[in-house]
């Protein structure tokens, strides 16, 4: 296989869960992997869609794992949603699906969180503190014609032992199945993340690889935004699900390690 347009890449978009750990469990080969991106003189940021921690809670966990990690390798979905909110939705009052680190992460960007009639945007995100008061005030506020804003449309969060918890897309079929208001979502596969990245760091969309386990997110990014795409089958995607989808990615590598020795080469 011809991987001239990989190794061109200068900055690797990382996502996390089922590409390089799951749960608790690092993958074998994934912390060497950093390292070869850092021996062959290339940049890293670790993007999640997972918006149920801050960013700072990335480099605390990271490290925690074993992953070198400051805070320019991190990005989250919450972070984007942040941007998106204090510029697109500015003075508006929110009110919140989220745990309390999206919470905080909102917070950073200005956002003014609140749970009053006069609260003109729903925001949601992966919400592991999730009640059904939170979702009666969120349908309440749609229906009346609140803007629907969402971190990220992951379904499911990968858990050990084939175990899932409901993700953020879950959580937002069912306020958009009791007010008929679709969610604009802001993680991947939405070009912005990659764009925003882009920008901050002045790497050409084009020269930017995005690696990870999901069709539908992390390989739908790259190809939203003109960039590179490995996925990795350490995760979410089977070969059957490979084979049936319209999304493609660029390179299909069984792992990160093997990545890693490709870009050694």
């Amino acid at each position: 296989m011809d991987y001239e347009k990989l190794r061109a890449c200068t900055l690797f978009l990382l996502d996390m869960d089922g590409t390089l750990y799951l749960g608790d469990e690092v993958f074998a080969g994934a912390v060497d992997f950093i390292g070869a991106l850092s021996a062959t003189g290339r940049r890293y940021i670790y993007l999640t869609n997972n918006s149920s921690r801050a960013g700072e809670d990335y480099i605390t966990r990271l490290r925690g794992l074993g992953f070198p990690c400051g805070r320019e390798n991190v990005f989250t979905s919450g972070m984007a949603t942040g941007m998106y909110l204090s510029t697109r939705h500015a003075g508006e009052k929110v009110f919140c699906l989220g745990t309390p680190a999206f919470e905080a992460e909102l917070g950073r960007y200005g956002v003014e969180l609140a749970d009053s009639e006069d609260v003109s945007v729903v925001c949601a995100g992966f919400d592991t503190t999730l009640t059904y008061r939170k979702l009666d005030r969120a349908v309440h506020f749609l229906r009346r014609g609140a803007a629907f804003v969402a971190a990220n449309p992951d379904w499911v969060c990968p858990m050990p032992a084939g175990e899932v918890l409901p993700d953020c897309g879950s959580i937002c079929a069912l306020l958009t199945a009791s007010s008929g208001v679709e969610p604009h979502y802001i993680g991947k596969p939405n070009r912005a993340m990659v764009d925003i990245i882009s920008e901050m760091t002045g790497v050409p969309n084009e020269k930017i690889c995005c690696v990870g386990d999901r069709l539908y997110t992390d390989i739908a990014v790259a190809v939203n935004a003109g960039a590179v795409s490995v996925l990795v089958m350490s995760g979410e995607t089977t070969p059957e699900i490979l084979a049936g989808s319209a999304t493609k990615p660029d390179y299909v590598l069984e792992d990160v390690a093997e990545l890693a020795r490709v870009l050694r080469a």
